[in-house]
């Protein structure tokens, strides 16, 4: 048997700062072993990623999830040291604590509780990286597209991620709106403020895209989504001088859309706005779309049933299907099957003393538990 508490104790120490591992992956390497899994490193760029399967029937049921953590910030003033894994009134204490390596601890207990009890009548797979809180181009990504080309069956997935609002179980992440980052280059011509007509101003031509931009109501929501919304995040112009005209202006946004669009789409959107207001410009504008996930929904179904039910289950509580929120893997994830997400109360991840109840670890490894054994009592080959 694994205690779940102990494993996340021994995760939290290992100091996994995105993208650096510290040994984060060798221990889930070496948890799910001795379980039987079979264990391959797979190593992308820098980053150490892992997939291991107990069993080689269908149906495969996968657990995903990240070792990475985002930087302490200022280590003064955590109450204790964030990678000690210090227990302080029931409160597990420590960086990873809630996103997400107890839920990597307690999904790997009840895996083995399922083993004992002989109730996998498929396979149970493990999809951990060491890249989810950073770039997140050598991490889950990669490893979803090696498995595809491998033909790797996966059925359905769990990721681990905290998504519980107030008390653990209220809510499970059934899809996300997708993002794309954009820069703007607004290149002009530099000159004197008092002789306009030899420069080309590009903050009036920055300004007017991002009006334009702004004026758009991209929709008023999608079925089981909230609207879309764009957001600007940088305006940056290089000039400290009052009588100069600046010969650059750049400006740097973000939008959050539901399945309402695409990225290409709002990609191309961009641009054409950007063409338009170039007309007549004597310098240049460009647009730099990056897309990182597109929006998706796992239909209400079979899957998230057995999922509320088994919440409902260990913890008496009827959980809200949600997409809000930010991004995670599972937006990769999604290609290969069905996935939602079902973790802890996420309201101190990546603060100053991040914690997770110790109750809490238990209850979630209970939840998960009832749900691998409901899931192979309902998705097994008869």
């Amino acid at each position: 048997m694994i205690d779940a508490i102990n494993l996340t104790k021994e995760l939290i120490r290992r100091p996994s700062v995105t993208p650096t591992d510290a040994g984060a992956i060798a221990l889930v390497e070496e948890t799910l072993t001795t379980l039987g899994f079979v264990c391959r490193r797979m190593k992308f760029g820098d980053v150490e990623n892992l997939y291991g399967r107990y069993g080689v029937e269908s149906p495969n049921l996968c657990f995903a999830g990240h070792t990475d953590v985002v930087p302490v910030g200022d280590e003064a003033a955590w109450s204790h040291g964030a990678f000690d894994a210090a227990e302080v009134d029931g409160i597990l204490i420590g960086r990873g604590a809630v996103d997400m390596k107890s839920a990597i601890a307690a999904f790997a207990a009840a895996a083995a509780a399922a083993i004992e009890a002989d109730q996998v009548k498929g396979s149970i797979s493990f999809l951990i990286t060491g890249d989810e809180e950073g770039v997140a181009t050598h991490g889950t990504r990669m490893v979803v597209e090696a498995l595809e080309i491998e033909d790797e069956a996966i059925s359905h997935c769990i990721v681990g991620e905290p998504s519980s609002s107030e008390v653990l179980g209220d809510m499970i992440k059934v899809g996300r709106r997708g993002s794309i980052n954009a820069e703007i280059t607004v290149q002009g011509i530099q000159g004197h403020v008092a002789y306009p007509h030899r420069a080309a101003n590009p903050v009036p031509i920055l300004l007017e895209l991002l009006t334009r931009l702004q004026a758009r109501v991209l929709d008023r929501g999608y079925p089981e989504f909230q609207p879309s919304n764009l957001e600007i995040t940088q305006i940056d112009v290089p000039n400290v001088a009052t009588n100069v005209i600046p010969g650059l202006a750049k400006a740097r946004l973000n939008i959050r859309f539901n399945p309402n669009h695409t990225g290409h789409d709002l990609a191309r959107w961009l641009e054409t706005e950007a063409d338009l207001v170039a007309q007549g410009f004597s310098g240049t504008v460009s647009v730099d779309p990056k897309i990182s996930g597109e929006a998706f929904l796992t239909e209400p179904g079979p899957f998230t049933d057995l999922v509320a039910a088994a919440v409902r289950e260990a913890s008496g509580r009827d959980p809200e299907l949600s997409t809000s929120g930010g991004t995670s893997d599972a937006r990769f994830i999604r290609v290969l099957c069905p996935v939602v997400e079902l973790g802890l109360v996420g309201k101190t991840m990546h603060q100053v003393d991040e914690g997770a109840p110790i109750a809490e670890i238990l209850q979630l490894q209970a939840v998960y538990e009832r749900l691998i054994e409901r899931y192979f009592e309902a998705f097994a080959e008869s």
